[in-house]
Order: structure tokens, then sequence, then C-alpha cells
């Protein structure tokens, strides 16, 4: 299995194999983490003795990544067992901790608990690849399932273990543009419930995947036996117990895959057929206070537009993100606005001024194209619009 995700600042993507380990390989990640994790630690305490420090006593001391790094090459000067690791995860840890702390350095989180599941960061002198395998610092030989090539050589990989107990190695490369024909059309998509994403195309409307419905039943089944089984405090879980929660978290992921998979193959359809895509620049947080919480996160409205704006990027194609303001309200015709926000029961808008009628997402999916400037004919094509 391989994912693909592009960052949109570096210009670089991310691809994700899952890895094949042996028991010695498992065991050494696992090791690796325990010294990640402490040496987390050890940065957390030090910062939060010396910011304890300056509140006394007035002084401006810093715990910077200097101040960091050398505490490190002391901890592994005195310690073997820290000692034995690589030092490249190690160090990476550091800098990860130091971005933390420039947020805010008075909300740096807390010690990372036993629970977290394991990450593990190489720079490109951390690892290599070498006949299939991937060799990290340390001594550690893991072997990635390579169900696509990498277009170009790594600068960094990231190994993680998830719920299910799955390992995998995420490489990220320069992105690679890969260019689409030119199909002369475009397209403005608009988010909502009833439809995950209605466009301008109906061929390319997105209906309601429900996903987590149709594993809801199994998935209230294994949090019951989780419920029955939960531990007392202080006592080791059952193996029912241990069986009901993997299996609860490997119903999460085919769920997650699932919403990924459709996210996908919609979005590869959408930028394959146009030359650029007018979508709703939605946030869906208040969605979380209504009666609609529920199908609005199996809707996975969020991950869907990610996979549109990552999709368009990796093709060349231009991505306008519409203001979501007033989108029902004003008319894909002649532009006019209602006085009075249509309630959700209304589907069908109704204009005043021209008299048009057209169904509710649909011409909210017309106005998308009008606000990012595109030629609904898909003709003539303007630069972005600013939003």
């Amino acid at each position: 299995m391989t994912t693909e995700a592009v960052t949109e600042a570096s210009g670089h993507c991310r691809f994700t194999y899952r890895l094949r380990l042996s028991s010695a390989s498992r065991a050494a990640l696992d090791t690796e983490w325990d010294r990640v994790r402490w040496v987390w630690n050890e940065c957390l305490a030090k910062s939060r003795a010396v910011h304890a420090h300056n509140r006394v006593t007035g002084e401006k001391m810093t715990c910077g990544p200097v101040q960091l790094a050398a505490m490190l090459t002391e901890a592994r000067a005195r310690t073997g067992w820290l000692r034995e690791g690589a030092c490249v995860p190690q160090q990476q840890v550091i800098r990860d901790f130091g971005k933390s702390r420039a947020k805010a350095l008075g909300d740096i989180q807390a010690r990372v608990p036993v629970r977290q599941l394991p990450t593990l960061e190489y720079t490109k002198r951390g690892f290599r690849l070498k006949d299939g395998h991937l060799y990290l610092a340390g001594g550690i030989v893991v072997r990635p399932v390579w169900s696509r090539r990498l277009p170009k050589p790594p600068s960094s990989v990231r190994v993680d273990r998830d719920a299910v107990g799955h390992w995998w190695a995420s490489f990220v490369v320069p992105a690679v543009t890969e260019q689409l024909p030119v199909t002369g059309r475009v397209i403005g998509i608009d988010w909502g419930v009833k439809e995950t994403a209605t466009t301008t195309s109906d061929d390319h409307d997105l209906p309601h995947p429900q996903h987590g419905r149709t594993a809801a039943q199994k998935l209230a089944r294994y949090q019951r036996m989780m419920a029955r089984r939960k531990p007392k405090r202080g006592q080791a879980a059952s193996k029912g117990y241990r069986e009901a929660k993997r299996q609860t978290a490997r119903l999460h992921r085919t769920v997650h895959a699932q919403r990924q998979d459709t996210a996908r193959k919609w979005a590869k359809k959408v930028v394959r057929d146009h030359d650029a895509i007018a979508v709703e620049d939605f946030r869906p947080k208040f969605l979380a206070k209504t009666t609609m919480a529920r199908k609005a996160a199996d809707a996975a409205i969020s991950a869907t537009k990610k996979a549109l704006v990552e999709m368009a990027r990796k093709h060349g194609r231009p991505v306008h993100l519409v203001h979501p303001a007033h989108t029902t309200m004003d008319c894909a015709q002649c532009g006019a606005r209602t006085k009075h926000a249509l309630p959700l029961s209304e589907r069908t808008y109704t204009c005043t001024a021209c008299g048009a009628v057209s169904p509710r997402d649909k011409n909210s999916a017309r106005v998308m194209l009008a606000r990012a400037g595109l030629n609904p004919a898909g003709a003539d094509l303007v630069s972005p619009a600013t939003c």
C-alpha cells in the first residue's frame, strides 16, 4: 500500500510504504523509540528548569538547540544505553522540541507518555536505500513493500507505527509536476452533507459514501467488548481486551483508508477532466455543534478537500479557494443576493431578482466559478481571483 501527499510550502511530496520487519528489527525500532522518548523528556525537564530559574531570579538564561545539543552529547558520553542508539533520530527530536517550544514557552507538551505511537525521523545521513532494503542508522535493516517507485532520491524518511501495530516508512522527495492534457473545461465545487461534493458537472458529483455508518455496527460491538474487559487501575490488560482494542484500531484504519481512497479517486477524476477548479474554502468546525455532526464527520469534507488540492498541485492545475460567505444567498445568474439566509430544509434556490430556479447546491457551485473569475462556458480562463 502506498500513499502520497504533497506538502504545500516546501514543494516536496511524501510517499508512504508498508514495512516488513523481522523480530530483531521490530525490537530494535522499539528500543530506538525508548531512547528518543528519553531525550524528549530530558529536553522538557531542562527547559522547565531554566524557565523556573529565570522566573525566580529574573535572569534571561536560554535553553535553545545549542544547549540541548550539548546536553545530548554529555548524556551520550555518560550513558552507554543511549550511546548504543543512533544519534540522528535523537538530534532530530531536539529540533522537533525546539519547534514546539518556539510556539509558546508556557504551552509545551507534557512528558511524552509511554502509550504514544513510536515515530523516528532520519535525515539524509541517517539512512540509505540498497537492493530494495532500507538501512537505518544504528544497524537496523527493514524491507519496504515497493508498490511504486520513488520519482527522485529521498531527502528524509519517517519510520512510525500505527495503532494496529503496522510499521510504515514515509519518504520525502522533491515534488514532480505531471502535466495533463488541456481540456478547456472548468468546474465549481460546493461542499455539503447530503452529498459530499456538488459540482457544476453532474458527472463529477460525489455522493456521501457513508463508510463510517457501514462500519458502525462492528465498531459498537468491539467497543462493548472493550468496556466489559476494561482493566482496573494498576492492573494489566487481559488478552481479550487487547484483542478488542486491536480490532477497534483496525476497523478505524479501514474506514480511514476507504475515505482516503474515495477522495483520491474522485479528485483524480476532477483534476484530469478540468483545467481549473473553483472550490469552496469550507471550514466544517461549526458542524460539530449541530445535529449533522456525525454525518458531516463521516463525509470527511476536510480530507476530501485536501486530496483535491494535493492532486491539483501534483498535476499543475490551478485551484481557486473561494470564501464560503453568502454562497447560498447569491444568484449564479445575475449575482443578486437574497435578504435572508436560506434554511437547510429549503433545497431549491429561487432568485427574487431574475427568477432563476435551480437546486441550492448547484447554484452555490456556479457561484464558486463566478467568484473565482472563471468563465462558466469554460472557454477563457483568467488569473486566479484573490479570496
